[in-house]
């Protein structure tokens, strides 16, 4: 049978009498039964764990086990009442999530996989079958795992127009199994709506091995994996739409324009915008915030004005300020955190007055994890007359926003942190505050009309989308979007949720590790540090083992400086990310601990 993909998609080698790789088997059965019809009532595939028995098996651990048993202590406020050693019962009355009795699971028996797992843990037994890598085309009456009708070797992707261009998602279903972690007990009563090794397919660098292991991606908040329909948005473009936008007179410039300005209403639509005209196309969070500061401030900000920051900020969020600082004579005053990360709202309550102008503020901490009250800032702020800008580069791949709601006067986005292209992102601005910005940059596209003498623009957005924009990867991102949008979104942040618990509750366990504040409400990203062992030698540890993570300051150094610290080694999470991944991390670090301290 034919193979898809790049040597060595199919994960690791099967030595004689070893073991037989989930991954591969999953992959050798999609490509037999994807072309074969199901008929009517015919389960799915991967619908039940029950089409192997891998006891049959009798195959090795895939990962060694690890150092020793780990010793679990129950998380801060929660209750638990252990019955034996493999079941505990917790309680957290605060919580709207489903708690219940649970197995804890053993991990010097588990045995896991590329995407699933073949194990003697306790409840652990089974062999995931997962769905194709194609999406499903529900339009031609297709399957999970089926390609659509759309032509031999066609995609699900609809080859006719840009207004068809679309991502499709994962439907959502009961999965083949939840991967069977609990740890310690946040199951949502919704979880089982979202089959997390079904979604994995969909992302094709997922798929691979780095120095011969599976790999682990764990630096999401750098830069997230694309799905396939995110790529195939691309390929099409290029392939059949290849045109400048909005003043060709030919089919061409009228389906680039369409995709591309489809893709303005998707983002307008998906951040809560009240219109797509509020939205301008950067290339990224980082040129977003360089617009406000150059094409607002000027007229806006006058000498001994003031600009409050966060300590949690990213230099992409005060770099710009202290330019204008320089050259227009404000001030730029910053409001603390506390040792747990958490900002220090009553400092900031102290510091509006009369001359404040604009606060300026992350939704997450890209090194710390810490979710910002941005509504309730946003609130404070409008109080004394000042504006309100709201980094959003790493709130918007893990919870829903809403632009509205937080009454943000500006928001910024990158595309590639969710799930979109580089090179791409969007600025959020209400109509008016757009409407009396002059012009950033000229050229191109923003012009009305031109003569040697004056130069007249056109109204917002495209004032200030001078040039050729980036049209590929607005259409890019605006496919990453329908494809967010087709997931049980709400399932798939219970799962990451899940994650992160887990993450914060077993990561401590390993001798010598600490993690970097305690915020009430971590999300995406955890920092940590090794006792004795630097974090650039504990990135390269953990590469040699197929995990990938960020080993630097973040472009946060004012948010590490607080601990006294100046790199950490950062963990981050995303949906497609798995409780057998956090334990696979944890296992290296425990390896690490051993032989780098050596």
């Amino acid at each position: 049978m034919p193979k898809r993909g790049h040597p060595g998609q199919y994960g690791i080698d099967l030595p004689q009498s070893a073991y037989l790789d989930p991954q591969m088997i999953s992959k050798m059965a999609n490509e037999m039964f994807h072309e074969v019809p199901l008929p009517p009532g015919a389960p799915e595939i991967g619908a039940s764990s029950e089409l192997l028995n891998p006891a049959a098996l009798g195959g090795t651990s895939i990962v060694p086990p690890p150092p020793g048993p780990l010793q679990l202590e129950p998380l801060p406020g929660q209750i638990h009442t252990y019955r034996d050693s493999s079941t505990f019962e917790a309680l957290d009355p605060a919580s709207q999530l489903y708690l219940g009795e649970t197995a804890v699971p053993d991990l010097s028996r588990m045995a896991f996989g590329v995407l699933g797992a073949i194990g003697g843990g306790s409840g652990l037994n089974r062999l995931y079958f997962l769905g194709d890598d194609k999406a499903t085309d529900k339009s031609s009456g297709g399957y999970p795992g089926k390609a659509s009708n759309t032509g031999e070797g066609a995609s699900a992707f609809t080859r006719a127009s840009p207004l068809t261009v679309s991502c499709p998602g994962p439907e959502s279903r009961t999965p083949s199994q939840p991967d069977g972690y609990a740890l310690p007990g946040i199951r949502s009563r919704d979880s089982a709506q979202f089959d997390v090794y079904r979604i994995r397919n969909d992302f094709p660098v997922l798929q691979q091995q780095v120095n011969g292991k599976p790999l682990v991606w764990l630096d999401n908040a750098a830069t997230t994996q694309k799905p396939q329909c995110v790529i195939d948005a691309l390929k099409h473009y290029y392939e059949n739409d290849n045109s400048n936008v909005h003043r060709g007179a030919h089919t061409l410039a009228a389906r680039a324009t369409d995709g591309y300005e489809g893709a303005r209403q998707r983002v307008a639509r998906f951040i809560g915008a009240d219109s797509a005209q509020e939205i301008v196309f950067v290339r990224g969070a980082t040129e977003a915030i360089n617009l406000v500061a150059f094409a607002w401030g000027p007229d806006n900000l006058k000498a001994g004005d003031e600009i409050i920051l966060t300590e949690l900020e990213h230099h992409s969020n005060i770099v710009p300020w202290q330019f204008l600082r320089d050259s227009l004579g404000i001030e730029i005053r910053v409001v603390p955190m506390t040792d747990a990360g958490e900002l220090r709202l009553d400092e900031l309550s102290r510091m509006l007055g009369p001359k404040t102008r604009l606060v300026a503020v992350t939704q997450v901490s890209n090194a710390i994890g810490t979710r910002v009250p941005v509504d309730h800032i946003a609130a404070m702020a409008h109080s004394v007359g000042a504006r309100v800008l709201v980094d959003g580069a790493q709130s918007v791949p893990h919870f829903k926003v809403d632009v509205q709601a937080m009454d943000a006067d500006f928001f910024v986005l990158s595309g590639h942190k969710v799930f979109g292209p580089t090179g791409i992102g969007a600025l959020y601005a209400k109509q008016e505050i757009l409407e009396d910005m002059a012009p950033w940059q000229g050229g191109g596209s923003m012009i009305e009309q031109v003569t040697f003498e004056r130069s007249t623009f056109t109204q917002p957005p495209t004032r200030f989308e001078a040039g050729t924009p980036n049209i590929a990867d607005a259409i890019g991102l605006g496919a990453a979007i329908d494809y967010l949008e087709r997931l049980p979104f709400e399932a798939a942040m219970l799962h990451e949720e899940s994650l992160m618990r887990y993450a914060e509750y077993i990561l401590p366990t390993i001798p010598g590790l600490r993690l970097i504040g305690n915020p009430g409400h971590r999300v995406g990203s955890i920092s940590l540090m090794m006792e004795g062992i630097e974090p650039q030698r504990l990135g390269k540890f953990l590469d040699g083992e197929g995990i990938a993570v960020r080993a630097s300051h973040h472009c946060a150094q004012p948010a590490l400086a607080h601990y006294g610290l100046t790199e950490t080694v950062r963990p981050s999470l995303a949906f497609y990310n798995t409780h057998e991944e956090i334990d696979i991390l944890v296992r290296a670090l425990h390896t690490a601990g051993r032989e780098l301290r050596s």
